[in-house]
């Protein structure tokens, strides 16, 4: 690959360490009928081992200078369709499958609009795994009351549970990144309480999060603070309380109420 015309604008940077891509495909529990939804293919290494599972395997390549090296993975059980994933419409290619298990490499400034897509379009994957921006991760999965708990971690937490496996130093990339990544695992939740409307619901959020360092009632003051104030109390918090105080069952609780 060192021939090859690495792009910054698409953050390629691929994988070259054996022993991660394994790790990476043991991370995944597939049944017979699951799908894998691969964004960001690259050059195929990882889609060589994906497509010995013998599920379908569908991936999405926005880079069509890569087909001289995908199209050398001639398997029945795989496609590739060359095309921006953030354009394409997910039930013209899977219906309403609830079998769809997604692995992608994601440069950090699309990591969460392709999260966010899923959420928007109501088409909760099965399974997530994930490799990011190690920062990145420690976002994505942190919990209520640390530093890195932000409002994408809190809509996170209501459709899946997030789990950090292990992290991938940046020699292993080429070319070289600047910073290390980390592989995180997220499987869609079997239950979860209601949620009335996810648009209030993300518009809360992030109003809550607007100036991290103010505490809710300054952040949330357009808001009818009584009736957030009666939900805070049943969790022994009130309007002097920060948003990373919050688990995100207390937001949907307010969402609700709101």
């Amino acid at each position: 690959m060192e021939k090859f015309n690495f792009k910054k604008k698409y953050g390629q940077n691929f994988i070259q360490n054996e022993d991660i891509l394994n790790r990476i495909v043991e991370s995944f529990d597939l049944d017979n009928e699951d799908i894998i939804l691969e964004i960001g293919p690259g050059a195929g290494a990882l889609t060589k081992k994906l497509i010995k599972f013998g599920n379908d395997v569908v991936a999405f390549e926005i880079d069509e200078t890569l087909k001289e090296y995908l199209k050398g993975i001639s398997t029945s059980n795989l496609k590739v369709i060359f095309k921006d994933f953030l354009e394409v419409n997910l039930r013209d290619y899977f219906g309403d499958s609830d079998k769809i298990n997604v692995i992608a490499n994601i440069p950090y400034y699309i990591t969460t609009p392709i999260i966010t897509k899923f959420i928007k379009e109501n088409f909760i994957p099965k399974c997530m795994v994930l490799m990011v921006q190690k920062e990145v991760a420690l976002r994505l999965c942190a919990k209520p009351k640390s530093s890195d708990y932000g409002a994408i971690s809190v809509i996170l937490n209501y459709f899946f549970d997030l789990d950090y496996l292990f992290t991938v130093s940046k020699e292993d990339f080429y070319p070289v990144p600047n910073i290390d990544s980390a592989i995180i695992k997220l499987n869609k939740k079997s239950a979860n309480i209601n949620l009335k409307s996810y648009e209030k619901f993300e518009k809360l959020v992030f109003d809550a999060f607007k100036q991290k360092r103010k505490n809710l009632r300054n952040n949330l003051k357009s808001y009818d603070l009584k009736k957030i104030e009666e939900i805070l109390s049943k969790y022994s918090l009130n309007l002097t309380n920060r948003a990373e105080d919050l688990d995100y069952i207390i937001f949907v609780e307010i969402s609700n109420i709101i």
